[in-house]
């Protein structure tokens, strides 16, 4: 009898809406469909950022984290909307609901984008694309709303797959693919790897995965550090890292960029309240306390600095929170300082950290 060994392998997809927030405006909204839009800050004053944009937009070349005013260059006649949080952490929700229809395997990666193990789903489906399709149909039926999926044995790659066929694609990339797709991989495309790191690979004549492949474990982490050895074993089609349903907090906070630089303590105070009051509201939903309050100050000119304050014990209630910041700010020196964004964040939390499940518990007041 001849000996035959079967690998197991594991079923994860990936789930990214497509241009979530802005299609949730578009959604809401008749007169804005088929239309370029920006979700985000106004172009008026000294100008917001774009926190996505539509099809229709990105098209002229607006991004994410772009300023305003340079989206309104590249299309002059585009539309700008404000964010609606709250509007959007509902319909998250909702789309979570159709996820657990699946599998209670859920690692939430923002208000938009997710990994499910559907390994063993809940439904019996047995298949990884089946249960993609059912979910993209249902969040299309209940929803009005269109998102991509990517299927595949592991993290590293369903969510690369999510992003080839956007929007409302469905890429499946199997084990016998795996190591020919990674190779054909450009350098940039790489999950993880940013601008700078991707240029500094190509300096050395790595443009593909297939070039990653050539150098041994030793000499990637010799010219990447820790990371290398991700790298090497990426390259080769193995993630071992779970779907983690339940993810510790590390910290919690919200922050502000305002239209017009602040130049008086009292205004800063009155923006430091308010900021305080929204990181209470987190901390209670959660029922977190933390050791350490963080204070973020970026200055007219971009220039960033923190200040933080820790505690013997955990602290959490809305006085201490806004009390120490606004100490903080003054012990910082802001004498004729002008000041374009604060934050406020509680970490450190120890024992009194609890797991959150399914929330973008970072989730920040955001560039507007």
């Amino acid at each position: 009898m001849d000996n035959e060994t079967t690998t197991t392998y594991r079923k994860i997809i990936h789930i990214d809406m497509d241009a979530f927030y802005a299609s949730v405006e578009q959604r809401d909204n008749p007169e804005l469909r088929g239309k370029p839009l920006v979700v985000g800050g106004p172009p008026e004053g000294r100008g917001g950022v774009v926190a996505t944009a539509s099809y229709e937009a990105r098209k002229f070349g607006i991004r994410s984290a772009m300023p305003s005013k340079k989206a309104l260059q590249l299309c002059p006649h585009a539309l700008f909307v404000r964010p609606r949080f709250a509007v959007y952490k509902e319909v998250s929700q909702k789309i979570r609901e159709i996820f657990s229809r699946y599998t209670d395997l859920i690692e939430p990666l923002s208000l938009d984008e997710a990994y499910l193990d559907v390994t063993d789903d809940k439904l019996n489906v047995g298949s990884a694309i089946e249960i993609a399709k059912q979910i993209k149909q249902a969040i299309k039926d209940e929803l009005q709303l269109t998102a991509s999926a990517g299927v595949s044995v592991n993290k590293f790659v369903a969510k690369i797959a999510s992003d080839i066929n956007k929007p409302d694609g469905l890429k499946f990339i199997g084990p016998s693919a795996i190591e020919a797709f990674m190779e054909q991989l450009p350098v940039e495309k790489f999950h993880g790897v940013g601008k700078v790191t991707a240029d500094k690979m190509k300096k050395m004549g790595l443009h593909t995965g297939a070039d990653l492949k050539k150098l041994t474990q030793d000499e990637l982490t010799g010219r990447f550090g820790k990371v290398g050895k991700f790298y090497y074993q990426i390259v080769r089609g193995v993630d071992e890292r779970a779907v983690q349903p339940h993810r510790e907090t590390k910290s919690m906070g919200a922050e502000d960029t305002f239209a017009y630089d602040l130049t008086t303590v009292e205004e800063m105070n009155d923006e430091l309240d308010k900021i305080a009051q929204a990181v209470y509201n987190r901390l209670l939903k959660y029922n977190l306390k933390g050791r350490t309050i963080t204070l973020k100050i970026k200055y007219h000119d971009f220039r960033q600095i923190t200040r933080n304050q820790s505690f013997p014990f955990p602290v959490g209630d809305l006085e201490t929170i806004g009390n120490t910041a606004k100490q903080l700010l003054l012990a910082s020196g802001i004498d004729d300082k002008r000041i374009r964004l604060l934050g406020i964040s509680l970490s450190n939390f120890g024992e009194a950290a609890v797991k959150v499940k399914g929330d973008e518990v970072s989730e920040q007041l955001k560039l507007f």
